[in-house]
């Protein structure tokens, strides 16, 4: 059945109360053209229940379609044709699959294929509610009953109600993210509680040094009205009475220095130890979290967080933190010491302190946002950092350094347009508060002066207020910077648990079951696994005997490396279960099980340090025989030997120091070391040349007898010795043997090898090729 729209409503577009017949009010999210184009294509009283929106056509080229689910049938509309229509009748089946980010989705009834669309993932889930939908409407028709439109349902979250057709609650996504709070600071108690001894014992030093400093301009009082003004009066200065005032002061200062250094000294210890612990726990949480968490972040971002925040957090536990709680003491006890000589003059001295509050409260939400967003923005700039330096040989290979130079230079102005557009809010806070603080002394010296004209204090009272206030007002000031900092440690402090409160996806069993000596039994059982929306693997079903060697193939994304992955509980599966000698790998301790798989990736890793140092990296305490015997075994003995230091050699950062071959040989004698139950080659020979890959071969023979090896080859000549072969296609495994018998099948795995034969031919012609002409 064809229905072709009129002319005229071919991509126009509609009112927002001009809905389909039907359509419930959330269901407006289909675009206005489909809107119009789908109302003149609609009979009387038929109603729509769902759609999808496609994006790609069967060649998989991009378009733009949609397909509609009515009460009465199915409507597809794909670019520029004429609409398409099948009536809903039992024995009709909607499904979908997906594999490698396309999803496709099929409509057929008992004879044949009806229909098919394919799109993205990213419409996954309203391809699920197309289903979903399709299902209700055939059990309706099948029950012999109404189809009725189905009912919002309420959010998890907020219970306010969700159309059916919309995946996400409007009133939930329409809320803001919660801003950075400072009481996010009072989390770190959860690291200072080790050291509250010495934190009691710096607050108490604190406490006397203030105290100390506050002695002084109480001396000034008697200083000026017993010995200075008398003397101008004709009375003579008591020497003895002098050296007491003057003694007074030097012990107070000396007091308040030694207090203040002994407390500057401890907390200084306890912050530093509060930082260090704080890196400690945040990197060793990093390093517990699953390779998903690690796929969705930037190296320079965590670099940031783990480095320059938490020493930001460092400072100001140990300097902001210490002048705030020195501010507020000498803050409440000079108001004390105001209020006990002149309760009047002490609420003239604090007149401006409600305006500096009110002050603080409007800036502070403003600096709160300003510092998270310029702690992003510098993960920008470290991001650039992180990527450029490590592939430095590939910048300059293909000559791409001013593109990298204005990457930076990029990030850079956007990490300056942003703390430029902070620091003018900063910029007019301090020159305030200043001006505040001024105003005030001079409000103060003109009611003491009236004070004094009156008879009311002395000048000595006034003098004594003067330096109080001097004091006062500048722990003021200090305090309204102390916002800025409080902020920046708050916005850091957030990034930190950002990542502590990140639960790792593979977790720890909390009931886990120890192995004794693993046999090397494998049983996969009916796995499935999704990265995000996309199924990568689907239906998996395979037994391993312990000492058995497989080899898997396929083509590339056929899911090799994520089932290599899953056994090695890298990721957890999405369905079904692995079993190491009938136990479930979930069961078992990561770091336990682990120890006995033996792994050699396809791109070998080695850190900075020396070539034995690399080798026993599974084994730390192995002794020099046994890297040796490990090297021997990989074939690297020798090239070793060649070095000038021998084992002793140090290995550039990721190994840039020797060749891919040599780098493979020694992943493969690091893996070795270990003496692993389970031996793991993803792709192991692949980054070698051909005499290095019969080398390694001929180890590999001796090395798999007795273990349980998966072996992951681009050439298929070098699986020729498993004793099966696992050939996999779009996540499934489609055909199982040894290489004789799957050659005589002439299926997947003989197209793959004759596939491979024929571009081995076709090189070794263009070679010969290649050689004569040079000749």
């Amino acid at each position: 059945m064809t229905i072709q729209p009129p002319a005229s409503d071919l991509g126009a577009t509609r009112a927002p109360d001009a809905a389909l017949r039907g359509v419930p009010p959330g269901s407006l999210a289909l675009a206005g053209p489909w809107r119009s184009r789908l109302e003149s294509a609609l009979a009387e009283g038929e109603n729509v229940r769902a759609w999808l929106e496609v994006d790609l056509d069967e060649q998989l080229r991009f378009t733009s379609g949609v397909v509609v689910l009515t009460d009465r049938r199915m409507l597809s509309l794909i670019g520029d044709a004429s609409w398409r229509a099948w009536p809903l009748r039992l024995g009709l089946k909607l499904a979908h699959h997906d594999h490698a980010g396309i999803g496709t989705l099929e409509l057929a009834d008992e004879d044949a294929l009806l229909a098919c669309w394919r799109y993205k993932l990213q419409r996954h889930a309203a391809a699920q509610r197309l289903i979903d939908r399709f299902d209700e409407v055939l059990e309706a028709l099948r029950l012999g009953q109404p189809v009725l439109p189905p009912a919002p349902r309420p959010c998890e979250r907020c219970q306010a109600p969700v159309e059916p057709d919309q995946e996400d609650c409007t009133v939930c996504d329409g809320e803001p993210e919660a801003p950075v709070s400072t009481w996010t600071l009072l989390r770190l108690w959860r690291f200072a509680k080790p050291y509250r001894g010495r934190l009691l014992a710096g607050f108490g030093l604190t406490l006397g040094s203030t105290a100390a400093t506050l002695v002084p301009p109480y001396l000034t009082m008697p200083l000026m009205d017993d010995v200075l003004i008398p003397y101008q009066n004709g009375t003579p200065i008591d020497p003895a009475q002098v050296l007491l005032y003057l003694g007074g002061l030097l012990a107070a200062a000396l007091v308040a220095w030694s207090l203040g250094w002994a407390r500057t000294y401890i907390l200084a210890l306890v912050s530093e130890r509060i930082g260090a612990d704080l890196r400690t726990t945040t990197y060793e949480h990093l390093l517990k979290l699953s390779l998903e968490y690690f796929g969705g972040k930037r190296t320079g971002d965590l670099m940031a967080r783990i480095g320059s925040e938490t020493d930001r957090i460092c400072v100001f536990l140990s300097l902001h933190l210490l002048d705030f709680a020195t501010d507020v003491l000498m803050i409440v006890m000079t108001a004390a010491i105001l209020f006990s000589i002149n309760p009047w003059l002490a609420l003239v001295t604090l007149l401006p302190l409600p305006f500096i509050a009110w002050l603080i409260h409007v800036v502070r939400d403003r600096l709160r946002t300003g510092f998270e967003k310029i702690d992003r923005v510098w993960s920008e700039v470290t991001n650039v950092l992180a990527d450029t330096i490590p592939g430095i040989r590939v910048v300059k290979a293909f000559a791409q350094e001013k593109r990298e130079a204005n990457r930076f230079h990029e990030a850079n102005r956007h990490n300056l347009a942003v703390n430029d557009k902070l620091n003018k809010v900063w910029s007019l806070f301090s020159p305030t508060v200043s001006l505040l603080t001024e105003i005030g002394l001079l409000v103060v010296w003109a009611f003491g002066i009236w004070q004094v004209s009156r008879g009311d204090i002395t000048v000595g009272v006034l003098t004594a207020f003067l330096a109080y206030i001097s004091r006062f007002y500048t722990r003021l000031d200090s305090m309204s910077r102390i916002v800025s900092v409080t902020q920046k440690a708050a916005a850091g402090a957030k990034r930190i648990f950002d990542i502590l409160d990140h639960v790792s996806s593979v977790p720890e069993p909390t009931q886990p079951i120890h192995l004794g000596k693993v046999q090397g039994r494998i049983e996969i059982r009916d796995v499935g696994f999704r990265y995000g929306n996309r199924s990568v693997i689907r239906g998996l079903d395979l037994n391993i005997a312990p000492g058995e060697m497989i080899g898997l193939v396929g083509h590339s994304g056929s899911g090799k490396s994520t089932l290599v992955n899953l056994i090695c509980r890298f990721y957890d599966v999405s369905e079904g279960s692995i079993r190491i000698d009938g136990v479930d790998i979930r069961s078992l301790p990561v770091a336990e099980y682990r120890r006995h798989i033996g792994l050699v990736l396809q791109e070998p890793f080695l850190f900075f340090g020396t070539i034995a140092e690399n080798i026993a990296y599974g084994k730390p305490d192995a002794t020099r025989a046994e890297i040796a015997a490990a090297a021997r075994a990989a074939h690297a003995h020798e090239f070793i030997l060649r070095l000038p230091h021998g084992y002793d050699s140090l290995v550039g950062e990721r190994g840039q120091g020797l060749s891919g071959g040599e780098r493979q040989r020694i992943s493969i004698a690091r893996a070795l070391l270990i003496d692993p139950c389970i031996l793991i080659l993803d792709e192991a020979t692949s980054s070698v040349d051909t005499e290095t890959e019969k080398e390694i071969q001929r180890a590999l023979d001796n090395l798999v007898r007795g273990r349980t090896t998966i072996a992951i080859a681009h050439r298929l000549s070098t699986l020729r010795q498993a004793d099966r072969l696992v050939v996999m296609d779009r996540g499934q495994i489609v055909e199982v043997g040894p290489h004789d018998a799957l050659m005589a099948r002439e299926g997947a795995y003989w197209r793959l090898y004759e596939a491979q034969a024929r571009n081995a031919e076709a090189s070794e012609d263009w070679s010969d090729n290649t050689e004569r002409n040079a000749a």
